[in-house]
């Protein structure tokens, strides 16, 4: 058998493979990120061939080993080839019909074999993958421009890089500009197949933006490297971040102060590199018992920019995301019996008797108070709100309290909701009042469809059971008048312990950090 008919065999069947391994998460959401082809620990399944060094002439790229390669569009035959005299570290169009594809090879290995992937724009800005073959990575290439687009060119060469070759079947995509449009079009193809996306000023294509909800499903994590007054940030790298984080999924952005479209990457590779070395090993955790077997897992972080000043690069960078941020895991879940889903945000490390917020909007990725608690040690819990209700239901609840509280949490909760929200906390305590610690309540508005009480105004079961009360208001608040002043008059009159943060000016609309401290400590001292 010839060499070249043993390599096309061999990249047949490899594409067969391949289409065994792509698919969206199945139905079971009991894997967090869970894959069809994925084995229990949710790593792609490893080629059956053991991998085999390349063959063929090398050439020096940055002090590297270079091999090149042709692969042919219409047979897609990869076949080795002598890089052409004057090209040094770049590369050449290819022919007609053709794609050029290129591996450079690490002095020394790195345990699973990873490496990364570009498409577009060889050898442009090139030290973050020069970082990463000291690192022990591969760096691949196939040739790519705004005719040559992904498709099964880039399905052959991932197959015989990872079925001949023995690489990491989850490579890491890099792609500034146009090869960032293109790193995401190849991984929301192929989502399981992807460890992360490097994108420096992306490109974007509107099927694209349509997929990020399958990479979240696959905690595929994201990093985008941007310039300020790149015209690219606000219509592409924003939309994608805003997205993502909506489908729970991480992404880090890093904005250079004062730059364009140009010079992509950073002058430091570091924490580009450190970022893809991190993303290409497993994700660490155990999924708590209160989640049961089915549940959808995915990440809650705060959203806050940490202005930095990056010497290297001679200018600051604004920075966010879970590279700059703590990261937690948030569990979405159901439980037998009660209409509507159940969401737990967990802390990195538990407090000791387990204190919990027990609520029914969805935590804010803005709220200083609430990332605060989490780093505290505090568990945060949406209720569950169904679709075939005006609100949420009493019964629902206590099942999702006794449920929480058989696995170790606290007996009582702290209650807390903004607005309409607040009124579904007061309801529920109101039912529960020997079970509550206190209610924090932000601009709340006292109603609620939990209960069928005339009123959320009788207060007295919280005053008998000592439950401290606290509302931080605007003073502009269109219900601060009639909801938290009456509140306040009428729980003093029954001997109940009220406090009330004015901020000055402010209406309705979400009241900031200013008075993030008192908040924390009448929690704090009075959770339990």
């Amino acid at each position: 058998m010839s060499l070249h008919l043993g390599m096309r065999l061999r990249w047949c069947a490899a594409l067969f493979l391949l289409g065994s391994c792509t698919g969206l998460p199945t139905s079971d959401p009991s894997r967090p990120g869970g894959t069809a082809g994925l084995d229990p620990h949710g790593e792609a399944p490893q080629s059956p061939l053991v991998g085999s060094a390349f063959t063929g002439e090398t050439t020096d790229w940055h002090g590297f080993d270079r091999y090149d390669f042709v692969l042919d569009e219409q047979s897609l035959m990869i076949t080795p080839l002598q890089a052409p005299a004057g090209e040094n570290t770049g590369v050449k169009d290819p022919e007609k019909g053709h794609r050029r594809c290129i591996v450079v090879v690490p002095k020394r290995r790195a345990p699973g074999h990873p490496w990364s992937w570009r498409g577009c724009y060889w050898d442009h800005q090139p030290q973050a993958e020069i970082e990463l073959l000291k690192r022990g990575f591969h760096v691949a290439y196939i040739s790519a421009n705004a005719t040559l687009k992904p498709g099964k060119e880039w399905d052959a060469w991932y197959a015989f890089l990872t079925l001949h070759h023995g690489l990491s079947s989850k490579p890491a995509m890099i792609g500034m500009s146009r090869g960032g449009e293109y790193a995401y079009t190849w991984a929301a193809a192929h989502p399981s197949q992807v460890s992360c996306i490097y994108a420096d000023n992306p490109g974007l294509n509107r099927k694209t933006l349509g997929s990020l909800g399958d990479l979240a499903a696959y905690d595929v994590p994201l990093l985008h490297v941007c310039g300020s007054i790149d015209p690219l940030l606000g219509k592409n790298s924003d939309a994608i971040e805003t997205l993502y984080q909506h489908y729970g999924g991480r992404i880090t952005v890093m904005i250079k102060e004062g730059f364009g479209h140009h010079p992509h990457s950073l002058r430091d590779p570091k924490p580009i590199a450190d970022f893809i070395e991190e993303s290409v090993g497993p994700r660490k955790g155990v999924p708590p018992a209160f989640a049961g077997e089915k549940f959808t897992k995915s990440s809650f972080y705060g959203v806050q920019n940490h202005y930095l000043d990056f010497p290297s690069e001679g200018t600051y960078l604004s920075c966010r995301g879970p590279l700059f941020a703590a990261c937690y895991d948030r569990y979405d879940f159901t439980l037998d019996g009660v209409q509507g889903a159940i969401t737990a945000i967990v802390p990195k490390t538990t407090a000791p008797g387990t204190p919990w917020v027990f609520r029914s909007d969805a935590t804010d990725r803005h709220s200083e108070v609430d990332l605060a608690l989490l780093a505290k040690g505090f568990h945060l819990v949406t209720g569950p709100v169904p679709f075939n209700a005006d609100g949420p239901l009493q019964k629902d609840w206590d099942a999702v309290y006794h449920h929480l509280t058989d696995h170790g949490f606290s007996r009582k909760p702290v209650m807390e909701g903004a607005g309409g929200a607040a009124g579904d906390a007061y309801a529920w305590a109101l039912q529960n009042p020997n079970e509550v610690s206190c209610i924090c309540a932000e601009n709340p508005v006292l109603r609620s469809t939990m209960t069928k009480a005339a009123s959320l105004f009788d207060l007295g079961p919280l005053a008998k059971a000592g439950v401290p009360l606290l509302h931080v208001c605007g003073s502009l608040d269109p219900w601060l008048k009639d909801h938290t002043r009456e509140v306040e008059k009428r729980y003093q009159e029954l001997g109940g312990r009220i406090t009330v943060i004015l901020h000055e000016g402010v209406g309705h609309s979400s009241l900031g950090t200013k008075h993030l401290d008192p908040v924390l400590e009448f929690i704090a001292q009075h959770a339990q």
